[in-house]
């Protein structure tokens, strides 16, 4: 009997049967905090493609072969972001006292030597906007998540030209 009552007060297991219960709730912060991060990270990603882009366009526009600028420019950004090249959607488009004359991508270079009636204010405008699906290392269907548990991330930048 006196044993068994040394048992009952002998606490040199607790911290592990604490331990025990306690696992795995920190394993799944651990993991849902790396499938956020890896998420994030992603569309950080498409972003950087998506300005670095526009400053090629930019810096290919200061010649005088824009129209080859911009038919290279979907195709380029979609290798750099490894998505299919119907992922990029590239607009250029030209503002007459703040409407937007509406772009069309095959005019595009057609639009950049267009210009508005005499005496109105201008402005240019280029934007670059990536989509692509993330899939996390656990499937979870958190909110804004796809049927299939994939997430859209969309990385866009745009830039007032002129």
């Amino acid at each position: 009997m006196r044993s068994l009552l040394n048992l009952t007060r002998d606490e040199r297991g607790t911290s592990i049967v604490e331990l025990a219960l306690i696992a795995p709730l920190f394993a799944t912060f651990i993991i849902g905090t790396v499938d956020i991060s890896r998420g994030y990270s992603a569309k950080l990603q498409l972003e950087q493609v998506a300005q670095h882009g526009i400053e090629k366009a930019m810096q290919g526009m200061q010649g005088n072969d824009s129209q080859l600028i911009f038919q290279s420019l979907q195709s380029e950004v979609a290798t750099a972001a490894d998505v299919p090249v119907p992922n990029v959607e590239v607009r250029y488009w030209l503002e007459c006292n703040g409407v937007s004359q509406n772009s069309n991508p095959a005019t595009m270079a057609v639009d950049y030597e267009r210009v508005c009636s005499a005496g109105q204010l201008y402005s240019r405008h280029l934007n670059v906007k990536i989509t692509k699906t993330y899939t996390p290392m656990f499937s979870t269907r958190w909110a804004g998540a796809n049927a299939n548990g994939t997430y859209t991330l969309i990385g866009e930048a745009g830039l007032r030209v002129q």
